[in-house]
């Protein structure tokens, strides 16, 4: 089992990475902060803090395109997810049904989006491929 959690481990740390510089960074943070948050609640806030300062190190070192500094920020989040599921074996299948809700489709015949629009004056504009959530105060 720790060859095959270490797999996973590193899949899932190179995914998270590369998250990180994507528009769906915001919810995939908040989607791991939870998986923490239900399996070890007392470092919850401590991986949702370094998830953030991971993010911007992610942005720096991708604009500067510092692929050293990639590899070893995909390392460090390897070693977090493989130490969270070696105490907490059963967090796997909470990290793979987050990974494939994150992950795109890798199937060319599955459906895809596009979307046009054009707003003036006043108007606003929604639009959304998927899940949508708009909070005005």
């Amino acid at each position: 089992m720790d060859a095959e959690l270490t797999s996973f481990a590193q899949a899932a740390g190179t995914t998270l990475v590369t998250l990180m510089t994507t528009e769906a960074w915001q919810h995939a943070r908040d989607s791991f902060t939870r998986v923490w948050q239900r399996w070890q609640p007392e470092r919850a806030q401590d991986i949702s803090r370094a998830l953030d300062v991971s993010q911007e190190e992610v942005l720096r070192a991708h604009s500067a395109d510092d692929q050293e500094m990639l590899g070893e920020l995909q390392m460090q989040w390897v070693g977090y997810l493989r130490r969270l599921l070696l105490s907490d074996p059963e967090a796997i299948e909470d990290l793979r049904t987050l990974l494939s809700e994150l992950s795109p489709p890798t199937d060319a015949s599955a459906p895809s989006v596009t979307q046009h629009g054009t707003a003036s004056g006043r108007a606003r504009l929604y639009q959304a491929g998927r899940d949508m959530h708009i909070n005005e105060r």
